[in-house]
């Protein structure tokens, strides 16, 4: 979700939410909540952008990285983790707080800034990323930064005038629960930009060495219509109902219980799992809410991540709007198969 340019005086302008562009297909992310925006959380994410943006990496870089490292394949496997064991399995009560984080993109000049949001979770990797914490997104928030008019403002005004032009300070941040009083977040700034699927809408982020996340299992296997799931959401205030509880920058999690509803190729024709349909993208119930995209549907059964949240899609006017997702065997190819040594 998206944070609009606004000057940090008393002056506030409405915020606006990211969107999904596909030459295919076009999931609408979920609609802005009524809350008020979210000034402490903003306050944070800049206040950490002045004090590390001499070491972090900018944004211009790891956009440069996201469409380099299209389709990239990491010389390191994903274990397949279909039916982890018992210390590996999410459970919905004692990992509700640290199962997921925050990805933050922000850039700011002068008084005025932009700061898009969205859920990601952590893979367990091996190697040289092993002392780093690699972490999956949605690649929407992401794009909409890039179409910032502060980065292309920027980007125009050192073309033309290099000597002139005002220092602009950029960066993304991985930011993870942390219950200890007086803490709003911990905030972990993106090193690099491994890899990433376009048409997929998922890109994989390293954090500095020395970060390490709690992980989550994730299954090669398409979970089969009408399986359970849980999906971890996120709301700006606490909803109504039982079950919400205070999670990263003010904001409220659950896992909330759903259903895997069928799948869709690029085309969006319907695709079925066990045959050769190219099962593309997931649909789900119940609909994520706003700032969830990126963040894992869970197999209640397994403990497994099964799919990644993008938004909702309006599926047929009978069924009405649905959650939309891609499969997690996605994510695999992105990473070295086990066993196989790719000849380039």
């Amino acid at each position: 979700m998206l944070r609009a340019c606004r000057k940090t005086s008393k002056y506030l302008a409405l915020r606006t939410y990211a969107t999904v562009e596909s030459p295919v297909i076009v999931a609408k992310p979920p609609p802005a909540p009524s809350a008020s925006p979210r000034a402490a959380l903003d306050d944070s994410l800049l206040s950490e952008l002045s004090k590390t943006s001499s070491t972090t990496t900018t944004l211009p870089s790891l956009i440069q990285q996201y469409l380099q490292r299209s389709s990239h394949v990491l010389e390191t496997p994903l274990p397949y983790e279909s039916r982890p064991e018992a210390g590996r399995r999410i459970t919905f009560d004692s990992d509700l707080n640290d199962a997921a984080v925050m990805i933050a993109h922000c850039v700011q000049h002068e008084s005025t800034h932009n700061i898009t949001l969205c859920s990601g979770f952590a893979l367990e990797v091996s190697g040289d990323l092993e002392r780093q914490s690699v972490v999956l997104g949605c690649a929407h928030t992401l794009e909409e930064i890039r179409r910032s008019p502060l980065l292309i403002s920027d980007h125009l005004s050192a073309s033309l005038n290099p000597s002139s032009s005002v220092p602009l300070k950029s960066g993304s941040f991985i930011v993870s629960h942390l219950p200890s009083p007086g803490k709003l977040a911990t905030f972990h700034p993106v090193s690099a930009v491994l890899s990433s699927l376009h048409r997929s809408d998922l890109v994989l982020f390293s954090t500095q060495k020395d970060v390490r996340l709690k992980t989550l299992p994730v299954s090669p296997y398409p979970a089969h219509p009408d399986t359970p799931v849980r999906a971890h959401f996120i709301a700006d205030t606490p909803p109504d109902e039982d079950g919400w509880t205070p999670w990263v920058g003010g904001t409220w999690s659950k896992w909330v219980k759903g259903t895997v509803l069928g799948y869709r190729d690029f085309a969006g024709r319907e695709a079925k799992p066990g045959t050769y349909d190219a099962l593309s993208h997931m649909l789900f119930k119940p609909p994520p809410t706003a700032g969830s995209s990126g963040g894992p549907i869970v197999d209640e059964e397994s403990g497994a991540v099964v799919g990644v949240m993008l938004g909702t899609r309006m599926d047929n006017q009978i069924e009405g709007v649905r959650g939309w997702g891609v499969p997690s065997e996605a994510i695999f190819e992105m990473f070295k198969l086990p066993g196989l040594d790719l000849v380039m």
